[in-house]
């Protein structure tokens, strides 16, 4: 083991990368991984482990596919052959033959499976306190939660022990960890990722979630664990999951009033930069009404849903209703008093509180909400499980209720070095454009470390939209931007903006003479220092050929490369044009020469 594999970075790319360079070996980063649970000593993340040469072995007989050689954890209530599933309450456990189908995809794909993570038990809390197998605690402070109830999955990835890791979200259990520990957590859409190995929680609201060091790792990870199950029956049908574009001018509603930050100013102010991060991405903020929202949230726990997770279990409770934890007891043992007539009542208001929610549909894309409005100190946890359980649900209960998708990111450090996240929520299937407009948002914070490690996020490579097949990509630089005369052009034609980048060097750019509306020229002569701003459309075939008959000469379509080194279609300009016209090029932009008097 050489030195340098101490201080490495476990985000999928540096691996990868690693890995096709020969700078070291899968092998020596499973070793690595072990070695790092051994010396985080006895913190309570984990409930099994594979066996450290099980583990290796399995490295020489992966696939060597997408996630060849990654190595993730799996939260204790989802199944993994061989291992014991306890869902931390250990007269429960058994031992399963068969993997969930999330990880035999995710193994299919190269990935190896390290172990089983804590949790609150049965997935009921969103703390971190409700083991027998001990509590986890925040990376950044021993004396706060980690989250829950995914909790262990949280902490073993933002400690720098996996790459990624599996978590279930009913409630907000695959997001509120993630706010804790400064990682990312995707919600997908109900249905997408499988379920069928999964030990139930509220089996029609329950998803597999997914914890990263970076939006870009928890989508490649997606991508690989979403698709339809015919075993799982609430399985849904969907395209194959990609990041996607977001446009500018993107609406993101954030509440007029009723946040409620629990008396954390700190979480509160990070909460509206956040907001003002992405008004800096282009985003038009709006205000939206959030009580139809909070109120769908008290419904999990105080509505007929609780008896969902009374059903999950119920033939063991009948028989050891001793064997749970004190908390966990009174949740779901409560569960019996409801009737059908509760259930047919819950299920009303919930379905009249949707309908109200449209209404603020209407108005926003994307919802931008604080993932918690505050974090709690173990100490005060146990003294008072159920109310600040409840308070760390109120922006997160509603989701699933909803059949909404989520994302959260971090958003920040609080003075005392706690982090705080947010959340970005959009309607089902919303999840690629999430996770753009998410990566883009994380990526405001420049200097912000990945989870509890010394890497830098700006280290990192960013989750780049996919190219649809079929579709074709064309920079845009003058008229045609977002917000300009001829942007119409492209939304006549069901483009999609996919990003906003610059050129290579080699290029100068002129405002050209004479012209309605005003229009630039881009001319590549090999010298000019390039850096122009353009945005990068998409669209199909049918599409661009019409696109491309409306241009009139001097411009035309021609082939640019951008600061990246790749290349793309693009508006070029002929040489003769620039007889006369005015060299805008220090300018970097369209946008900044139309302002240059404002």
């Amino acid at each position: 083991m050489t030195p340098s594999l101490h201080d490495l970075s476990f985000d999928i790319g540096t691996l990868s990368r690693g890995y096709e360079s020969g700078n070291f070996t899968p092998q020596d980063v499973i070793a690595e991984v072990y070695r790092r649970i051994g010396a985080a000593g006895e913190r309570p993340v984990w409930i099994t482990l594979t066996p450290r040469e099980v583990a290796l072995a399995k490295v020489v007989a992966a696939a060597k596919g997408p996630l060849h050689g990654i190595p993730f954890a799996v939260k204790d209530n989802i199944d993994v052959a061989g291992l014991p599933t306890t869902c931390a309450c250990p007269e429960f456990a058994y031992t399963p033959e068969r993997s969930a189908t999330v990880v035999e995809r995710l193994e299919a794909a190269g990935a190896i499976v390290i172990g089983k993570t804590n949790l609150d038990q049965f997935a009921t809390g969103l703390v971190g306190t409700r083991s027998p197998y001990g509590i986890p605690a925040s990376v950044f402070n021993a004396e706060y939660v980690s989250g829950g109830s995914s909790s262990g999955s949280a902490v073993a990835v933002a400690g720098g022990i996996v790459s990624f890791a599996l978590g279930t979200d009913t409630a907000g259990s695959g997001r509120v960890p993630a706010g804790f520990n400064n990682i990312v957590g995707l919600k997908p859409t109900k249905g997408w990722i499988s379920t069928r190995g999964v030990v139930p929680a509220c089996r029609t609201q329950d998803v597999v979630s997914i914890f990263g060091l970076t939006v870009a790792d928890a989508a490649q990870v997606m991508s690989v664990a979403g698709a339809y199950d015919a075993e799982d029956a609430y399985a849904r049908r969907a395209k194959p999951f990609s990041v996607s574009g977001f446009d500018a001018g993107l609406r993101v509603g954030v509440p007029a009033s009723g946040l409620d930050f629990f008396g954390d100013a700190d979480a509160e102010a990070l909460y509206h930069a956040s907001v003002e991060g992405l008004r800096g991405l282009g985003a038009l903020v709006v205000d939206v009404d959030v009580a139809p929202f909070r109120e769908a949230a008290q419904l999990l726990y105080s509505g007929p849903w609780v008896a969902e997770r009374y059903a999950a279990i119920r033939e063991f409770v009948s028989a050891q209703p001793d064997a749970l934890d004190e908390t966990v007891g009174g949740i779901i043992i409560r569960a019996k008093g409801l009737s059908t007539v509760d259930a047919f009542a819950g299920f009303y208001r919930l379905a009249e509180l949707t309908r109200a929610a449209e209404a603020q549909w209407q108005t926003m894309d994307v919802m931008l909400l604080p993932t918690t409005g505050t974090t709690y100190k173990i100490a005060d946890v146990l003294a008072n499980p159920i109310q600040l359980n409840s308070n760390l649900g109120a922006y997160t209960n509603f989701v699933n209720l909803m059949d909404l998708s989520a994302l959260a990111v971090p958003a920040g450090f609080r003075p005392n070095g706690l982090p705080f996240g947010v959340t970005l929520i959009g309607r089902a299937f919303d999840d690629g454009r999430l996770a753009a407009l998410g990566d883009a948002l994380h990526r405001t914070l420049t200097d912000l470390k990945l989870g509890g490690t010394s890497k830098a996020l700006a280290e990192t490579t960013p989750a780049v939209p996919a190219r649809a097949v079929g579709r074709i990509a064309v920079a845009v630089v003058g008229a045609h931007l977002s917000g300009q005369p001829l942007n119409s052009q492209l939304q006549e034609r069901n483009a999609r903006l996919l990003r906003t980048t610059r050129t290579a060097p080699g290029y100068r750019f002129y405002a050209l003479a004479a012209t309605t509306p005003a229009k630039p020229g881009l001319v590549y002569d090999g010298s000019g220092p390039g850096n122009i701003e353009v945005e990068i459309w998409e669209m199909d075939a049918a599409a661009f050929g019409s696109f491309v008959a409306l241009i009139p000469s001097p411009l035309g379509i021609g082939t640019l490369k951008l600061e990246d080194g790749s290349e793309v279609k693009g508006f070029v300009c002929e040489a003769h044009a620039i007889a006369g016209a005015q060299d805008i090029t220090h300018f970097g932009s369209w946008r900044a020469w139309l302002g240059r008097d404002t």
